[in-house]
């Protein structure tokens, strides 16, 4: 059910209120909050910072936007969980950039440094997440609301404008796909930490 509030600010930004931004995260940070949790629920324990820090940063990217244009908080909640995607990407691939070679400064933040395991398992997500938007766009949103997002089938039925049950068949479908073909990949990877799943 969209939060007439919520639309009400998303709104008043796209019409250039940039204050509305600084309104409306209070009211969505716990979501936003519990999407990056999704990110790392499967790190080591102690790391509570990491999940505040993708948010934040998730915050800035969002204000940053030249023209924010979401059409309500199912909207919004899709785009947040496709920017802290991009963000979890960007640092695996700096950080797997830094491996090899290792004179090279990766500016991470401390809280938001991946294991090399979990760098590798975010890269061969995306390539793969990127691989499907090409076959089966959908599919690739509700994979990417779900492992980089935490969105429910019922959330992302919502912000995709399609039954419940679709969502769940779509998402039964893509997880079978989406394990042949990343597989390969975290197979010929040499592991730094025991195997983690996203």
């Amino acid at each position: 059910m969209s939060d007439p509030t919520v639309t009400t600010l998303l709104h008043a930004w796209k019409d250039g209120d940039r204050t509305a931004l600084d309104r409306l995260v209070p009211l969505v940070y716990a979501e936003l909050r519990r999407m990056a949790g999704a990110c790392f629920r499967n790190e080591q324990a102690g790391q509570t910072l990491e999940p505040t820090a993708l948010v934040h940063e998730a915050y800035l990217r969002l204000a940053g936007a030249d023209e924010p244009d979401f059409s309500g908080r199912a909207h919004f909640l899709g785009i947040a969980a496709r920017v802290m995607r991009q963000i979890l990407v960007d640092r695996a691939r700096a950080r797997r950039a830094g491996k090899r070679n290792a004179a090279a400064r990766v500016p991470l933040e401390e809280d938001l440094i991946l294991t090399g395991q979990r760098a590798a398992l975010v890269v061969s997500l995306d390539d793969a997440l990127t691989e499907m938007e090409r076959r089966d766009p959908e599919k690739a949103r509700i994979l990417e609301q779900r492992y980089f997002g935490g969105l429910t089938a019922e959330e992302s039925a919502e912000l995709l404008g399609v039954p419940v049950h679709r969502v769940n068949r779509q998402m039964r479908l893509a997880q079978a796909w989406l394990r042949r073909e990343i597989q390969p990949s975290l197979s010929s990877a040499a592991p730094e930490t025991p195997a983690e799943s996203v």
